[in-house]
């Protein structure tokens, strides 16, 4: 039944996941058809779940969830010769034009045109099969997982947010936030070279997984000042050269704002509110430069060769796991506090 069934998760409004029988979809001009093997429950997929809206991505239509993925090459469509059938690749979910000025100047993640999996309106890819443009498929080396490919995608949010931020071997470096995305730029940091690394978070079991990880300090903030917080930081490890404020919390940012040294880097990886205070005129007349990052661009192939080399090592994240069909309560313990996951993964082989 695996084999002829195309299982999709899809959501058709808040709170609203159906598991839905599809045709299997045939690959284009370009494309690769994909059996799925693993998929990560994202942040956003379960924000889409809850509220059917990001900022201006409003679910408008049923929209297939997912687009941490992996999965095994099963046709190949016209013109495709770089893989073929039976190849294993990490999926990097979005598509740009190729064609405006951001896609020209290698910065493709601006692209005003980029279709993203599971972003209204497209869907992603948390299914049975899935067809994708081949060139946005990357081969995996025998001794990568299938889990280790899909986590690529979150990966690459750590490898562009710390290349942006111009992260360098010894650097000291602060992280707010210890949720995925906070921990998967711990790992990178490290592997960029950084020194010293102190992560901060209002949970504790998300602070020791960020100590198994390799974080040098971790600080509770929990109940704190922002003042106090910088102190404390700051007595740590002094000023930093670099902030990744991974949380989108107004206080955190105002936090790496007056930890980070003169003439340091404030890097912003986290979405909050969509307006929020700053401390300006401190960031300002202490150059500190405070920078934007959304998605990656040209960060797959890095985010591959450092789990392939065994310089980070991305399978502790993962907390839990799942079939396909057991989605909703994948997506029920990725929202649960009382379930102290990290990170949510789903089978979707068919093989259960």
């Amino acid at each position: 039944m695996g084999d002829s069934v195309n299982i999709n998760a899809v959501l058709y409004k808040p709170l609203d996941i159906r598991l839905e029988h599809r045709d299997i979809p045939k690959p284009g001009k370009g494309q690769v058809q994909l059996r799925m093997q693993k998929v990560g429950i994202c942040g956003s997929d379960v924000h889409y779940w809850q509220h059917g809206a990001i900022g201006d991505f409003i679910l408008r239509a049923p929209m297939v969830l997912g687009h941490e993925a992996s999965g095994v090459v099963s046709e190949v469509g016209e013109g495709v010769t770089e893989l073929k059938v039976g190849d294993r690749v990490a999926i990097e979910p979005g598509e740009p034009c190729r064609c405006c000025v951001h896609c020209k100047s290698g910065r493709y993640n601006l692209c005003p045109g980029m279709q993203f999996c599971a972003t209204p309106p497209y869907d992603g890819n948390l299914a049975r099969f899935y067809c994708h443009a081949a060139d946005f498929c990357y081969k995996l080396p025998d001794h990568v997982t299938m889990e280790e490919g899909a986590l690529l995608e979150p990966l690459s949010v750590g490898v562009h947010a710390c290349t942006r931020a111009g992260v360098a071997l010894g650097n000291t470096v602060l992280i707010c936030g210890a949720g995925p995305i906070g921990l998967v730029n711990l790992v990178t940091a490290k592997a960029m070279g950084a020194y010293k690394v102190l992560v901060t978070d209002v949970d504790e079991n998300r602070l020791n997984a960020a100590k198994s990880l390799g974080a040098d300090y971790t600080v509770n903030v929990a109940g704190k000042s922002v003042e106090d917080n910088v102190k404390i930081i700051v007595d740590a490890i002094g000023e930093v050269d670099v902030s990744i404020e991974c949380s989108g919390v107004e206080s955190s940012v105002h936090t790496g704002v007056y930890s980070t040294k003169p003439g340091g880097v404030l890097q912003l990886v986290g979405l909050g509110s969509p307006f929020a205070s700053l401390p300006i005129v401190n960031a300002t007349v202490r150059e500190v430069d405070i920078r934007g990052t959304f998605r990656y661009a040209n960060c797959y192939p890095k985010a591959l060769a450092m789990v392939a080399s065994g310089k980070v090592n991305v399978k502790p994240l993962i907390t839990h796991r799942f079939t396909l069909k057991q989605t909703l309560d994948a997506f029920n313990t990725a929202l649960s506090k009382e379930s102290q996951s990290i990170k949510v993964m789903i089978d979707c082989s068919g093989d259960h």
